[in-house]
């Protein structure tokens, strides 16, 4: 189960320069495309004639246009017109809330009146030119919790990522788990210790020696619906770790929007931003092309997990110390479906409520006798 009224992050602007595109997120089939101003626009991914996709269509004068008949759909979701055909009559589809910030776009697949905007989170590396960024996308089949799992615990890292950032220190280092409302953090210090492969590049990226004694921290921060930054990086040591002054590490945090598709699929938009050499375009590439291997390396290891569990779901898994940070998100979004669920069904009972009292107000208006004007 996954929360609907809430913001996901849906593609990236690139993905809908010129064309639609047409994603699932949520169980929901969704077309993304640009209007006639420029703004981005999310409809249901159904033509309102025979059913195709609209998404294998294509753009005209920022509409979009049904590549089955040639029927010619609004940002509104309304038709526009249809050749030789009379449109005032063809329903409207569905119309997704949709906002275009931080370098993303994001969708709420849920109540539309109850799209918010403001809460959408506020990344200050997105916005702030001393920060720079790079990252991609992956579909994987799991389901969406599995990867919250996995970012929550970076123990496997000595294991799965052992060539790149793994090293046996980080299992060495016990985790520390702490909630704060919605947010689940689980913090992990080493010190006085060899940086990984990844981090020595790191280091070199920035300036800084690679072959002295390091500490490095790993801050992962959990928020709904399926948010992961964590904070990571290396100083050299004795100059404060995490505390140290920019110019004794290096520093990043790892950008994570898991976006379900379905119940045992997702988005994964995943990347790093940097408050170092932000300008250096080259760094940004070298990162992006590590950190993308990294990730391959999870997105194995995480759809042979499910495939496991989808072929023996009776089977009870254990919960370690290490799971912590997995299990306290886990525990959020259940309390979190269980308030929507109570909000959904008090949205249903207003709507229903609604249609009943107006049609009281309509009789007790032609239960009244008809005021007659007449001249004077």
């Amino acid at each position: 189960m996954y929360l609907k009224n809430t913001w996901y992050v849906a593609c990236t602007p690139d993905e809908i320069e010129g064309k639609p595109l047409g994603r699932r997120i949520c169980g929901e089939p969704i077309v993304f495309f640009r209007g006639p101003d420029g703004q981005v626009a999310a409809v249901e991914d159904f033509c309102p004639h025979r059913g195709a996709p609209l998404s294998l269509g294509f753009m005209r004068d920022g509409h979009l246009v049904c590549g089955y008949h040639g029927l010619t759909m609004g940002v509104d979701g309304k038709c526009v017109s249809m050749p030789g055909q009379r449109v005032g009559g063809i329903p409207a589809i569905r119309r997704f809330p949709v906002v275009e910030r931080h370098g993303f776009v994001w969708v709420w697949t849920g109540d539309a009146e109850l799209a918010d905007p403001a809460t959408i989170h506020h990344l200050e590396w997105a916005e702030n030119p001393q920060w720079a960024y790079g990252g991609g996308l992956y579909h994987i089949a799991c389901d969406y919790r599995l990867m919250i799992d996995n970012l929550m615990d970076l123990t496997h890292e000595t294991y799965v990522h052992a060539s790149s950032i793994g090293q046996p220190e980080i299992e060495e280092a016990a985790p520390a788990t702490r909630v704060e409302g919605d947010e689940v953090v689980t913090s992990r210090f080493m010190e006085n210790i060899e940086a990984p492969p990844f981090w020595k590049a790191a280091l070199r990226g920035n300036g800084l020696a690679d072959d002295v004694p390091c500490d490095r921290w790993q801050i992962c921060r959990f928020t709904p619906p399926s948010h992961v930054l964590i904070e990571v990086g290396v100083a050299h040591a004795g100059h404060g770790g995490y505390e140290a002054d920019a110019q004794h590490k290096a520093g990043s945090i790892v950008v994570d929007f898991i976006t379900p598709e379905t119940e045992t699929s997702i988005w994964y938009f995943w990347g790093m931003a940097r408050n170092f050499k932000p300008d250096d375009a080259a760094l940004t590439d070298t990162i992006r092309t590590g950190q993308g291997k990294i990730f391959s390396e999870d997105l194995e290891m995480l759809e042979a997990q499910q495939r496991n569990l989808l072929a023996q779901p009776e089977r009870r898994l254990l919960k370690l110390n290490i799971d912590a940070g997995g299990v306290q998100s886990r525990k959020v979004i259940e309390r979190l479906l269980e308030q929507e669920a109570r909000q959904r069904a008090d949205l249903v009972a207003s709507r229903a409520a609604a249609p009943a009292a107006a049609g009281a107000a309509a009789a007790g208006n032609a239960s009244r006798p008809a005021i007659e004007i007449r001249p004077a």
